[in-house]
């Protein structure tokens, strides 16, 4: 499993009534009344400040939590995108953490190199996950019947939001595993049948290299910018250097992507997306 990177004017009463006051500060020669004046104007203000901090929009339902931030955001400020991460991660109650940590349960020995919230910023594209066609395959009278590389868990559902996770063996063989992201349960978890020699021999370099884990590289993320970790993706950059990829949506709901560099731990690119 690989996903690819992978926008006539009307006179208040309080405006009248300021008009009035400073028309009699003006008529009053008394110090003391100019002095009282002022001091009228600085409260009206105050009050109107007080007020006006009441209208301010506010976020109206509990959004999901991550260990590292929560975010949180004006529904009247929000792009299409903005908005489509807050209604979908609104939803999530299984963080990435636990998630990454359930999928590599399902492999003896293998290594998470690969963990997305499916439908999040996929620029509308189905996900790239093959659990959705070799789970399953069509049966003479054209139902849907599971195949031999994987079979669904009870303890998750295929519909609502969902991690997909891609755990690899010692050797590079992949495994997509699918994780209900409401009950935490597994959905499925299916061997990839179509690697060649040279992908496997790809993914066992990467992961024998990769000296930084993924809970390393998803806390150098979030130390550098607190938010929800929504995917991580262990990939060489167009310098062929081997990164941990990491998204992490902001309390504005906008994504940073961070490049992390599986060997040294440090942050080599960042780009916030602001759509």
């Amino acid at each position: 499993m690989r996903f690819e990177p992978r926008r006539n004017k009307t006179v208040s009463t309080r405006t009248r009534r300021l008009r009035v006051v400073g028309a009699l500060c003006a008529v009053l020669a008394s110090a003391t009344l100019v002095t009282g004046c002022g001091q009228d104007n600085g409260d009206e203000t105050a009050a109107a400040t007080s007020e006006a901090a009441k209208v301010i929009p506010k976020q109206t339902t509990t959004p999901y939590k991550s260990p590292s931030g929560s975010p949180s955001g004006t529904a009247a400020q929000l792009t299409e995108d903005q908005t489509e991460r807050k209604d979908l991660l609104s939803t999530v109650k299984v963080t990435y953490d636990k998630a990454a940590t359930t999928a590599v349960g399902e492999v003896s020995g293998g290594k998470l190199t690969d963990l997305d919230l499916e439908g999040l910023d996929d620029d509308g594209e189905e996900s790239a996950s093959p659990s959705a066609s070799a789970s399953a395959s069509p049966s003479p009278d054209g139902s849907a019947s599971p195949s031999a590389t994987g079979s669904p868990s009870p303890s998750g559902s295929s519909t609502g939001p969902k991690w997909i996770a891609e755990v690899v063996e010692e050797d590079g063989t992949a495994h997509t595993v699918s994780i209900d992201a409401v009950s935490g349960g597994v959905i499925d978890s299916v061997t990839e049948a179509e690697q060649s020699d040279a992908e496997k021999q790809e993914l066992a370099d990467w992961v024998s290299k990769a000296q930084q884990t993924w809970q390393q590289a998803a806390k150098v993320a979030t130390d550098k910018q607190k938010g929800t970790v929504t995917s991580l993706n262990l990939d060489e950059n167009d310098s062929q250097t081997l990164v941990w990829q990491v998204d992490v949506v902001t309390e504005d709901w906008k994504k940073t992507a961070f490049d992390v560099d599986a060997a040294t731990g440090k942050i080599t690119a960042e780009e916030v997306d602001n759509d």
